[in-house]
């Protein structure tokens, strides 16, 4: 069984974590494998919009901890550095829209896979939990950043102490979550807003997700003049280019991410 499962659905790269037996916990194949798929999405010009998500009835329990405690296994500093962490960083750095599709339990590193990604939508079912103090850990893949940023320090640092689980709609009141979905038509509906995005000008999204990323280490000044600079790039476009003649010409634009 491949551990991910990469479909094309038009112009949009959907991954599929697939451990399902092990609620999509990873182990050192499935990261690599993870790894593999989000760098041949980023490098494949058809592809404008990713899709994360879950087989069978989690989206991702976390790491598979029978894997952290074998003596022959990488050990944790691996699991870290060479698993999540590189995972986190291609779902930030990647300039197109990534979507995490929470089906089911997000928990531990799962958790904070899906609060990487773009946009997080959630199944009315789907629940989430910083599970790491449960075991003595601490959060990681980029859940001490990511999460207090979403939902201020004293929520994010009471999950985390509690392990506390979350419903889909309580997360969505704090800000960790998009939209909540009907279970029922949540793959349906994820595939609707995953076509309409990757309709849209993917440049000029990426570039917009670029400055947001960037603005966490810049002062308000830095960040207009990243503005100003991205904006040329941006306005290079053909997309822009469509985009305007589309408006002038009162008629609906052909985006071709470019």
């Amino acid at each position: 069984m491949n551990s991910i499962l990469v479909e094309q659905k038009g112009q949009i790269a959907w991954l599929t974590l697939n451990r399902p037996d092990k609620f999509n916990s990873f182990n050192r194949q499935m990261a690599l494998d993870l790894h593999t798929a989000l760098d041949k999405a980023e490098a494949d010009t058809n592809v404008r919009c990713v899709v994360l998500c879950g087989s069978g009835k989690a989206f991702c329990a976390g790491q598979d901890l029978s894997e952290a405690i074998d003596p022959n296994g990488p050990g944790i500093e691996r699991i870290v550095t060479e698993h999540y962490n590189p995972i986190i960083e291609r779902l930030v750095s990647i300039e197109k829209p990534i979507i995490a599709a929470v089906n089911g339990v997000a928990a531990g590193a799962g958790a904070n896979i899906a609060l990487a990604c773009d946009i997080v939508l959630a199944a009315e079912s789907a629940t989430f939990i910083q599970a790491f103090s449960k075991i003595g850990l601490i959060p990681d893949s980029g859940g001490t950043f990511f999460l207090p940023r979403l939902i201020g320090r004293q929520q994010a640092l009471a999950l985390m102490i509690t392990g506390d689980k979350l419903s889909a709609s309580r997360a969505k009141e704090l800000g960790m979550v998009y939209a909540t979905l009907n279970d029922a038509t949540f793959v349906e509906e994820v595939l609707q807003l995953a076509t309409r995005i990757a309709d849209m000008p993917t440049k000029g999204i990426g570039l917009t997700k670029r400055l947001i990323n960037q603005s966490f280490g810049n002062t308000w000044q830095q960040q207009l003049n990243t503005e100003a600079v991205t904006q040329v790039e941006a306005a290079n476009t053909y997309d822009y280019q469509e985009g305007v003649n589309a408006f002038l010409q009162k008629r609906k634009p052909i985006f071709k991410g470019e």
